[in-house]
């Protein structure tokens, strides 16, 4: 089966929130080596002006991905994960996500563009830090390279 490349500008429904735990976020800094107190100490935290503790500007990738297996998980959709390779993520942040945060996200396929047998898609989460998606925290962009069955 290939990409379905009808699925480009689908918009899913906001995901259930998230709920950022402070060892959610010293787990993924240790896991990337970011060793900056604002991601492990509450109080260095609080002493730099942040309610709690800081995610690394990269942890936004945990919370899209989640937001992205609506995608990945739809058999319509016709992505083998097992073919995907990540191929490009950007993150802009309108604010620091801080434990504590309930971010939903909602996730938009902006692109599905298949190429001598490599189909790209291109995804857009929108990350907020409420419910009626009027805090608006992040948008990560990602692209996928999925490879098709001959390559």
């Amino acid at each position: 089966m290939s990409i379905n490349a009808s699925y480009a500008g689908r918009e899913y429904a906001p995901n259930a929130p998230y709920q950022v735990a402070r060892e959610k976020i010293r787990e993924f800094a240790a896991a990337t080596g970011n060793t900056h107190p604002a991601h492990l100490d509450i109080e260095a935290a609080r002493g730099l002006g942040y309610p709690d503790l800081v995610a690394p500007v990269t942890f936004a990738v945990i919370i899209a991905q989640r937001a992205e297996a609506q995608l990945i998980e739809d058999p319509d959709a016709g992505i083998d994960f097992s073919r995907v390779v990540h191929a490009d993520e950007r993150f802009t942040h309108h604010r620091p996500i801080v434990a504590g945060d309930e971010i939903t996200t909602v996730l938009h396929v902006d692109a599905v563009v298949e190429r001598a047998g490599l189909a790209m898609v291109t995804t857009r989460c929108e990350l907020f830090g409420d419910a009626a998606l009027s805090d608006h925290v992040a948008t990560v962009r990602s692209t996928l390279a999925v490879r098709g069955e001959d390559a």
